[in-house]
């Protein structure tokens, strides 16, 4: 099954790929304090939590991401 943002986030950063993608778009994401609470979750869910907007994560972002993710599909 191809990666995107309602993947886990478990699943985004053992990937190699997808997690260099992730810190384009959102640098420090896999290291971030909250990442334990936040690993069976998506980058869809995350995105409601004021943590996450603080972050930068936003709606734009979040179809950034999912558009690199889908050429690492095609690639």
């Amino acid at each position: 099954m191809p990666l995107s943002t309602k993947s886990t986030i478990r699943d985004l950063i053992a990937n190699p790929q997808a997690k260099s993608i992730l810190e384009k778009h959102l640098p420090g994401a896999s290291r971030h304090p909250d990442l334990p609470q936040a690993l069976y979750m998506s980058l869809r869910e995350v995105m409601y939590y004021p943590e996450a907007a603080a972050a930068g994560v936003t709606k734009e972002k979040l179809e950034a991401i999912d558009a690199d993710l889908q050429a690492l599909a095609t690639a």
